[in-house]
């Protein structure tokens, strides 16, 4: 008797997700003493050209000890706005073991006041980061010439 040939979608044949999480060596990372820092750290990631351009969305991970693990590129809009999704901002938390998230985008327009999806979005990420024990530490919003911060103006 010949034996079952299986189905490609066949759960058995699916490829197990592996993980190596190694702790970045402490004197190689950066540190987010506060909101100058992590615009600082933002504006070194981001390419400053395309800022009024369109509106990105980027998040970084950091340590316990708010230690930088990986900054990314999570969403690219157009010249009103970006959609982000909620999931991917989590999930890269987990993946990366992180203990706290700030998330970053620009304002084509140079105009630095929120908008009501960014505070819906700021609180949407909140909430779910929240449920994990991972803590959302700022929103940043950039112009080419400036930024503010959610933390800093009480918005958080």
């Amino acid at each position: 008797m010949k034996p079952k040939k299986q189905h490609p979608l066949d759960i058995a044949l699916c490829n197990e997700v592996q993980i190596h999480y190694k702790r970045p060596v402490y004197d190689e990372t950066k540190n987010i003493k506060g909101s100058k820092s992590a615009e600082a750290i933002f504006r070194d990631f981001v390419d400053t050209e395309r800022l009024d351009f369109k509106e990105f969305f980027f998040v970084m991970l950091v340590t316990n000890a708010n230690q930088v693990i990986a900054i990314s590129e999570i969403s690219v809009g157009g010249t009103t706005g970006t959609l982000v999704n909620i999931k991917e901002v989590v999930q890269l938390a987990i993946l990366t073991n992180a203990s706290g998230v700030l998330i970053c985008h620009n304002h084509p327009s140079g105009v630095l006041k929120k908008s009501t999806s960014d505070e819906a979005t700021t609180q949407r990420i909140k909430g779910a980061l929240g449920l994990l024990d991972i803590k959302l530490l700022d929103h940043i919003i950039l112009t080419t010439e400036n930024y503010t911060s959610f933390s800093d103006e009480g918005w958080l």
